[in-house]
């Protein structure tokens, strides 16, 4: 069996790489999320608001069950906020906190845990993926905590990588930017204020225009190539463009 653990799997991309593991027979998801949203056999579900690390610290040990049996163990760090959209000094502090615990914290507790639990077992495959953004790696106005959030969570992967390789544990780490896809987050793009994000009149016409991608269509493509050996790459930090 191939169990994969998934943030954020209520709803978006979440959702869909979940449903998507779910039709290959040997699965099994559990998915991490305020609200349950997927009925299957092969689901469970962890109630969990990831934003709140004291609960994401006392649930961990549910997460993070021996399975004797298992041929692979994934970890999908999927859930993600881009936040208040508003400038640096435009913002209350508790914006930066929420966004980082959410975006950093939660997923670095997950794969320190992860690893702690499953990382001498190098006879089957472990792989943690950790879903980022384009905005890690450019300056966007009223974007900073995100950006800031996701470069973090970049550098996390990359440092954990280079650990395992070291250890010579054999597990793999990877920061993938999925790109524009079809979600709650781009709809909330797209309802800011052009004074607060100056890119706005291009993200909305990525809506207008049809050049969103559907969650379905990206997961099924992410999922496709997890599960092909030969498809892998050494690097770290990727596009869903860089995917064969």
């Amino acid at each position: 069996m191939h169990y994969y653990i998934i943030t954020g799997a209520s709803q978006g991309l979440g959702r869909a790489l979940a449903e998507a593991i779910l039709e290959q027979p040997d699965t099994q998801v559990l998915g991490i999320a305020r609200h349950a949203t997927i009925e299957h056999s092969r689901y469970q579900h962890q109630p969990l608001d990831l934003s709140d690390t004291e609960a994401v610290e006392h649930n961990l040990a549910k997460i993070f069950l021996p399975h004797p049996e298992a041929q692979s163990l994934t970890l999908i760090n999927n859930a993600g906020t881009l936040g208040d959209i508003g400038y640096v000094g435009e913002l209350p502090n508790e914006h930066f906190q929420f966004v980082f615990d959410l975006n950093v914290v939660a997923p670095a507790m997950l794969m320190n845990t992860f690893l702690s639990a499953y990382g001498g077992l190098t006879h089957i495959s472990r792989t943690i993926l950790n879903i980022t953004s384009g905005a890690a790696q450019r300056a966007v106005d009223g974007w900073a905590a995100y950006g800031a959030s996701k470069a973090a969570l970049n550098s996390l992967s990359e440092a954990a990588q280079k650990e395992q390789d070291l250890r010579g544990n054999g597990v793999r780490v990877w920061a993938l930017s999925p790109g524009v896809v079809d979600t709650a987050m781009q709809a909330h793009i797209r309802s800011a204020e052009t004074t607060q994000f100056s890119e706005q009149e291009k993200f909305a016409s990525f809506h207008t225009t049809g050049q969103l991608q559907a969650p379905t269509t990206v997961a099924k493509r992410i999922i496709e190539w997890l599960r092909v050996p030969d498809n892998l790459t050494d690097r770290v930090v990727l596009r869903l463009n860089d995917l064969p």
